[in-house]
């Protein structure tokens, strides 16, 4: 049997669905579904303060020296 680890995707923290495709921002994942929709939502949809609570979870990380 392979001892290698099968990698699948990331969990994105909009959506929260595994998937292959998407962007890192800090430590966090948002796959390409949810960051196109993003975008493109407008202020007055009731979507964007979702994303908005979604996008909260994202923790900078600390840099020590």
């Amino acid at each position: 049997m392979n001892n290698l680890a099968k990698h699948y995707g990331e969990i994105c923290i909009v959506c929260e669905k595994e998937k292959q495709m998407g962007i890192h921002l800090y430590t966090s994942f948002v796959c390409e579904e949810c960051e196109k929709e993003m975008v493109t939502t407008e202020t007055s949809d009731p979507r964007y303060k979702y994303f908005l609570d979604q996008l909260k979870k994202i923790t900078k990380p600390e840099i020590f020296s």
